[in-house]
């Protein structure tokens, strides 16, 4: 049976937003960032349908109040179209660090603007379906009831739209009138699905029409018959979620993300995935990320991508970086860039003078460190203690077994 529970993360603004995390029972096939409607929640019946019918379909689903609605902190006021751009970058990374990164975006109304503007940015992003999205998210404007001049005048004032008041801010007009999603889903270079009812009171079909026109193939138009703007009848409902699944499935990565399973250190554990075809050439797949490894051209390599030893110095550096920062932010310290420099050699186990073995190579890890120079002793001493902490760091020097197992190859 799928689960449902409540969680908060911090937004771009440094706010706590509630949210909703929905699992699939078993393996998820992948995992889905849901964006609400104009001042809706994610608690709108409409909503939870939509995310119940994803999940039934497969996907972990995460959906989100945007700062000042629902039950995140801030204020609607001091919102703007940006920062919900930008809390959606947030969520993306909750989303990572809990699941899987999300592969697919959904957007209804303005959400669906904003899915459209962030999609660009997320790399593990392969799809994005947008439901009576505006091409223009200045479109709303005419469904405000209130004194906009006053809101441009004073910075803020209260406007009522669909029967409910809300302090309206300055700087959502202004986000509101220059942004352009047509932009944003011209630079997206996976598939896009626009879904729209064609007689939408709120937000015409001709929007539909702009978005599709402007978006790059794959893109597919769905139209949803006689729906109204917020999927209020829960047969409409179901249906856009039935077919977004179906339909990203096509999109998607075809590794399957499944609950991971976290250690000792609190750390997930993804897998990871390596293709070649030929050549050094590789493609690495980890939670719906997609890199690449190659050799320099010296060994044989084209240098499309770092080496697996460079990602290795990569992620003994990330780690220690992120330890450290992890680390001064629960003593509340308030300090700079962190950098830490990694570099791998190998030497004669004769060369080293501080190592058990007595012959043969060994690898080595020469790790740098450089710290703010305004930081007291104490805390320059501690933060260079815990980088020998870092999880990472603990794995290479712990005892690893690597166990093999050989499969069929999968049909197409």
């Amino acid at each position: 049976m799928a689960s449902s529970s409540t969680c908060t993360f911090t937004g771009n603004g440094g706010h706590q937003l509630s949210a909703r995390l929905e699992r699939p029972d078993g393996p998820a096939r992948g995992s889905a960032l849901f964006a609400h409607c104009f001042t809706c929640s994610k608690d709108l019946r409409a909503e939870r349908q939509l995310t119940q019918a994803l999940t039934a379909q497969g996907y972990a689903v995460l959906s989100f109040d945007f700062a000042g609605l629902g039950r995140s902190g801030g204020d609607f006021a001091d919102s703007s179209f940006s920062a919900d751009v930008a809390d959606l970058r947030a969520a993306a990374s909750y989303l990572a660090e809990t699941v899987v990164a999300p592969s697919l975006l959904v957007g209804h109304s303005l959400g669906g603007a904003a899915v459209i503007s962030v999609a660009p940015s997320l790399p593990s992003v392969r799809a994005v379906a947008t439901i009576g999205a505006p091409a223009d998210p200045a479109h709303v404007l005419h469904l405000l009831d209130g004194d906009l001049d006053a809101v441009r005048h004073n910075g803020f004032a209260p406007v009522t739209i669909a029967g409910r008041t809300f302090t309206l801010g300055r700087s959502f007009l202004d986000d509101l009138e220059h942004g352009d999603p047509r932009d944003r889903v011209s630079e997206f270079n996976g598939a896009s699905m626009i879904m729209h009812a064609p007689r939408d009171a709120f937000v015409g079909i001709e929007n539909a029409e702009m978005l599709f026109h402007a978006a790059r193939h794959p893109k597919s138009f769905v139209s949803l018959d006689d729906a109204d703007h917020l999927l209020t009848k829960e047969s409409d409902a179901h249906y856009v979620a039935t077919v977004i699944a179906a339909w990203a499935e096509r999109y998607l990565p075809v590794t399957t993300a499944s609950t991971p399973g976290t250690g000792g250190d609190g750390y997930d554990r993804p897998g990871a995935t390596a293709h070649n075809g030929g050549g050094f050439v590789t493609r690495l797949e980890t939670r719906g990320f997609v890199l690449a490894a190659d050799e320099p051209s010296e060994s044989g390599g084209t240098e499309t991508g770092p080496t697996p030893y460079d990602y290795l110095a990569m992620s003994l550096a990330s780690c220690t970086v992120m330890t450290m920062r992890a680390y001064a932010e629960r003593k509340g310290w308030q300090i700079g860039e962190l950098e830490a420099q990694v570099q791998h050699d190998r030497i004669h186990a004769d060369d080293c003078q501080e190592c058990e073995h007595s012959s043969g190579r060994i690898d080595r890890l020469h790790r740098t460190l450089e710290l703010p120079e305004d930081l007291a002793d104490e805390q320059r001493d501690a933060l260079v203690r815990i980088a020998d902490r870092c999880p990472v760091h603990l794995t290479l020097e712990g005892q690893i077994e690597v166990h093999t197992i050989l499969r069929s190859p999968r049909s197409n």
